[in-house]
C-alpha cells in the first residue's frame, strides 16, 4: 500500500513517531509538506511544495500521483484536515469531503452543524467584540468559556469566573489568534469559515477523550479516556486515566452523542478524536476532530482498549473498512501526563535513565528542543513533551508518572 501523508505547513519533527508507525504497518509512505524544512523525509518520498496555497498543492500532488499511485491520503494533523480533504477530492481518493472537513477543524462550523442535527452542546456565540462577549455571558451566566474557532490544543483557551476575567483574557485571546500557529498553518485558498472567539456556557462535569471510528452508519468508541486534571483558569495541564473509570450507562450516553456528533459534521468514514464533558449528569459534545489525538494517546489506546488508532488512519486513508471493535477494556492501568515547565527559551532538556529505561514507562516523548521558545498562557500553551507510566491502578500509575517527571530537567537559556 502506497499513502501520502500531508502537512501544510512542518509542525517541527513532531509527526516523525507517527510517521513511522504507518511504516511499520507495511506502507510505503511518502510526504508532502505545504512550508516546511528540505530534509524532512527521504528524498525519493518526500516533496515540499514551498507554498500552503491549496491549487499549489493540489498541482504537485497530482503531479507526483500520476507516477506513484497513491491509495490514499493521509494527516496527522489538524490544521491539515481540511487540506486533505480537498488533495484526496482532486485525486478521486477515499476523503471525508471539504465540507465535513469545514465541520470538524471551525469550532463555529462544528457548533453549527450540532445545533441543526440536535446534538447535545454547550450554550455558544460566535463574538467578534468585548461587549458582544458580555452579552453572551451575561445571557449564559458565568463562568464562561472563550476558545479560538480555529485553535488546537487548548491555546488561548479560558475559563471565566467574571466579567473581569472575560475582560481580561478576551483581550488576551483576541491578539493571540492573530500569530497562533494551528490558524496560520491552514491551507489558503480555502474559505475556512470565522477566525474567531466563541463564548459558550460552562459544563460543571467530567471530561473524557474517545479514539474512535465512524464506519458507514456505525461509530465505534475504540478507546476512553478519563481527564483527571486539577482544572484552574486554562486547559493545558492534561493529564489521563484509562481504562475509563464511567459507568456502563454512561459510556453508552457517551457513544449516542458522539455518534450524534459524527453524522452532524458529516463523518461517515474517518478516525475521530472525539471530546466529551458531562453536566448535570448528562453528556454534552465539546468537540470531535477528523484525526486521531495528539500526545500518546495512540499508545494509550492500544495498551488499555486493544485499539490500534494508526491502523485505522491506514486503512480508512486506503478506503478499506477498519478492524475495530467497541471499547473492550484490557484491564491495564495507565496514567499520562503533559510535561509542563516555566516559559522560557529552551537550553536543554536531561532525562535521566531512571526515567528512560524504566519498564513501567510506555510514553516517554521529549518534543522540545534547544533554542524553542516556550509559551505558558496567558501568551500560549507550549510543553516539553508526554510521559506516561503503567500500573495496577490509577493509583500506582499516577504515583510512579509524578515521581518521575520531577526527575526531568529543563534548563533555559
Amino acid at each position: 500500500m502506497k499513502l501520502l501523508a500531508i502537512e501544510t505547513r512542518q509542525y517541527l519533527q513532531y509527526y516523525h513517531s507517527r510517521y513511522e508507525q504507518v511504516e511499520a504497518l507495511g506502507v510505503d509512505l511518502h510526504v508532502l509538506n505545504g512550508e516546511g524544512t528540505e530534509d524532512f523525509w527521504p528524498a525519493e518520498r518526500y516533496r515540499l511544495v514551498g507554498s500552503k496555497n491549496i491549487d499549489d498543492m493540489i498541482s504537485v500532488a497530482k503531479q507526483w500521483h500520476a507516477t506513484e499511485r497513491f491509495d490514499g491520503v493521509i494527516t496527522f494533523s489538524e490544521a491539515a484536515v481540511i487540506a486533505v480533504a480537498a488533495i484526496a477530492e482532486a485525486l478521486g481518493l477515499p476523503g471525508i469531503g471539504v465540507e465535513a472537513a469545514l465541520n470538524c477543524r471551525n469550532k463555529y462550523l462544528m457548533r453549527q452543524a450540532h445545533e441543526k442535527a440536535g446534538a447535545p452542546i454547550p450554550g455558544y456565540r460566535y463574538v467578534t467584540a468585548l461587549d458582544e462577549a458580555k452579552a453572551a455571558a451575561a445571557e449564559f451566566g458565568y463562568p464562561v468559556i472563550i476558545k479560538p474557532t480555529l485553535g488546537a490544543g487548548s491555546h488561548f483557551v479560558f475559563k471565566c469566573d467574571d466579567e473581569a476575567e472575560l475582560t481580561e483574557h478576551y483581550e488576551q485571546a483576541a491578539a493571540g489568534i492573530l500569530d497562533l500557529f494551528w490558524a496560520n498553518s491552514e491551507a489558503e485558498g480555502i474559505d475556512l469559515g470565522p477566525n474567531g472567539l466563541l463564548v459558550e456556557s460552562f459544563l460543571d462535569g467530567k471530561e473524557y477523550l474517545m479514539e474512535a471510528v465512524a464506519w458507514d452508519d456505525e461509530v465505534y468508541l475504540g478507546s476512553v479516556v478519563d481527564r483527571i486534571t486539577a482544572e484552574g483558569g486554562t486547559f493545558d495541564d492534561d493529564v489521563h486515566h484509562a481504562p475509563t473509570s464511567m459507568s456502563a450507562d454512561d459510556l453508552a450516553a457517551v457513544h449516542a452523542v458522539v455518534k450524534a456528533g459524527a453524522h452532524a459534521q458529516g463523518l461517515r468514514r474517518s478516525v475521530m478524536h472525539a471530546e466529551v464533558r458531562f453536566h448535570q449528569g448528562k453528556p454534552y459534545l465539546l468537540e470531535i476532530a477528523a484525526r486521531v489525538g495528539g500526545g500518546g494517546l495512540d499508545a494509550i489506546a492500544r495498551i488499555t482498549a486493544g485499539h490500534d488508532p494508526i491502523a485505522a488512519v491506514v486503512d480508512i486513508g486506503a478506503g478499506r473498512e477498519p478492524s475495530v471493535r467497541h471499547f473492550q477494556p484490557t484491564g491495564t492501568h495507565i496514567t499520562a501526563m503533559c510535561l509542563i515547565s516555566d516559559a522560557g527559551v529552551v537550553r536543554e532538556v536531561r532525562v535521566p535513565e531512571e526515567v528512560s529505561e524504566s519498564d513501567r514507562v510506555f510514553l516517554l516523548k521529549i518534543t522540545a528542543r534547544p533554542g524553542d521558545l516556550i509559551k505558558r498562557p496567558p501568551e500560549g500553551n507550549t510543553i516539553i513533551g508526554f510521559l506516561g507510566t503503567t500500573g495496577e491502578s490509577e493509583a500506582d500509575a499516577f504515583a510512579l508518572m509524578n515521581d518521575l517527571a520531577a526527575k526531568i530537567d529543563v534548563t533555559f537559556q
